[in-house]
């Protein structure tokens, strides 16, 4: 059973962080306020776990101006997908096991 764990990626134990990426696997830029919308979470809590993504290179960060107001969008990079893939592929091996 422990190598059926392995493969998990603690990063993405948190249903936060599990669902920032599956947002952002389905989008190519997804901006704070929608993402914020769409999870149902404070400002401060999809930052800390924004910053924590980001921070293993698993989400980029773009920020910019519009309108003269502030805007920040994320997108998935190319290891955080991987890394998310790897993550899903682990559970659904964890899940047809049990069957």
């Amino acid at each position: 059973m422990k190598e059926l764990l392995i493969n998990l990626n603690k990063h993405f134990e948190n249903r936060i962080r599990l669902g920032i990426m599956s947002v952002l696997m389905v989008n190519d830029w997804v901006d704070f306020n929608s993402m914020k919308e769409t999870l149902s979470v404070t400002d401060g809590n999809l930052a800390s776990h924004m910053k924590a993504l980001e921070g293993e290179r698993y989400v980029e960060v773009k920020k910019q101006f519009i309108d003269k107001k502030p805007n920040t969008t994320y997108r998935a990079t190319i290891d955080g997908r991987k890394a998310f893939e790897e993550h899903l592929a682990a559970l659904e091996k964890l899940i047809n096991t049990g069957r």
